[in-house]
């Protein structure tokens, strides 16, 4: 009697447990079943707009060469002193090395003899001048001496353009190779006192850029070559620096293939005040691609993924819903495009959908 009395009551708990546990799962079915969650249930209507289609690259950082310079020296010498470091930002006109020169000096005298015979030529040309108009001397005279003027300045010209390049400290004997331009050193030959600078050398003494405007060149696959052209707008971000988003615009493409990678080159220019893009950096490039095809738009917050499938919860009533599997053609910022599976101005649930769509499932 004992035990038939401890069976009815393990039964009898057994029952309440999967009472109890059936009227829980009802609740929570039914949860989206009140008031106080209608009024917390927001709703957004499907649109039609144009749909825009991110593109991700890869592409790596270069000097813009417009604003760099290789310097190749015109004459050989034998360096003084050297009064920059490798990544200095040094300013145009700054002096970089001293060194002697030979050949400098030799274009230095050749200068000062140029500038004598110059003056010599303009006296002749005024006196030729004065005799032509007095009409004693013919005008094939005159202009020759006015070519031999003309030809003395021309080589003062040439000397000048030549050593403008360089400063000179006449006490010392001293010559100055000076910076270009305003910029970074981004590359240098080794140099200390006595090194021998060559007129001859295949690469440049130095390179100085101005860095606050870069290239990105951009890896573009044949596949979607389609996709992108000239003036396309560019989000470009680094790992070197997580949250920055560079901005830019496509400015030219090339028109054949990198034979070692097989892909064509797009060219971005930046603008990089805080020099925060540096040459040789490795980056992400996204692209945006309007595709001028409509398509219908929801908000990306209204999607939910599940089994490996994209649904909406679609508000059909006035306190009815219902679950709905979308096909997702792509997505752009906050919104996603919807290609099969609902249709413009249905209105579709973008607040507690989640809840409504697990209890709709759960039934």
């Amino acid at each position: 009697m004992k035990k038939q009395t401890t069976l009815i009551l393990i039964l009898s708990t057994l029952l309440l447990t999967v009472s109890v546990g059936c009227n829980r799962s009802s609740q929570e079915q039914e949860a989206y079943r009140t008031a106080s969650f209608f009024s917390s249930v927001k709703t957004e209507l499907a649109t039609l707009s144009y749909r825009t289609e991110v593109l991700m690259l890869t592409g790596q950082v270069e000097t813009n060469p417009r604003q760099t310079v290789n310097f190749i020296p015109l004459v050989p010498g034998t360096v003084d002193r050297v009064f920059f470091s490798l990544g200095d930002r040094v300013r145009q006109g700054q002096n970089l090395i001293s060194f002697r020169s030979a050949d400098l000096s030799e274009l230095y005298a050749e200068k000062i003899s140029a500038q004598a015979e110059l003056r010599v030529a303009q006296r002749e040309y005024q006196t030729a001048r004065a005799l032509f108009e007095d009409n004693m001397l013919s005008e094939r005279e005159l202009l020759e001496v006015e070519a031999e003027m003309i030809q003395a300045q021309a080589e003062i010209n040439h000397l000048t353009n030549t050593l403008s390049i360089y400063g000179v400290d006449s006490q010392t004997g001293l010559f100055f190779i000076r910076a270009p331009i305003s910029g970074h050193v981004l590359t240098a030959e080794p140099l200390a006192t006595g090194s021998n600078i060559s007129d001859e050398a295949d690469e440049p003494l130095f390179i100085i850029s101005d860095l606050s405007s870069v290239w990105v060149t951009v890896n573009v696959n044949p596949s979607i070559l389609r996709f992108v052209r000239v003036g396309m707008n560019t989000a470009v971000t680094t790992v070197s620096h997580p949250g920055e988003v560079f901005h830019g615009t496509i400015d030219a493409m090339t028109h054949m293939f990198d034979p070692e990678y097989h892909v064509l080159r797009a060219r971005v220019v930046m603008q990089n005040p805080d020099l925060m893009l540096i040459p040789g950096m490795f980056v992400d490039v996204q692209l945006t691609n309007e595709t001028g095809q409509l398509a219908v738009t929801i908000p990306s917050d209204a999607l939910i993924f599940d089994s490996n499938r994209h649904f909406v919860v679609v508000q059909t009533g006035n306190e009815t819903f219902e679950s709905r599997e979308v096909t997702v053609q792509g997505r752009f910022s906050d919104v996603a495009y919807i290609t099969d599976g609902l249709s413009e101005n249905e209105a579709v649930v973008v607040r507690n959908q989640l809840l409504i769509h697990s209890s709709l499932r759960a039934r």
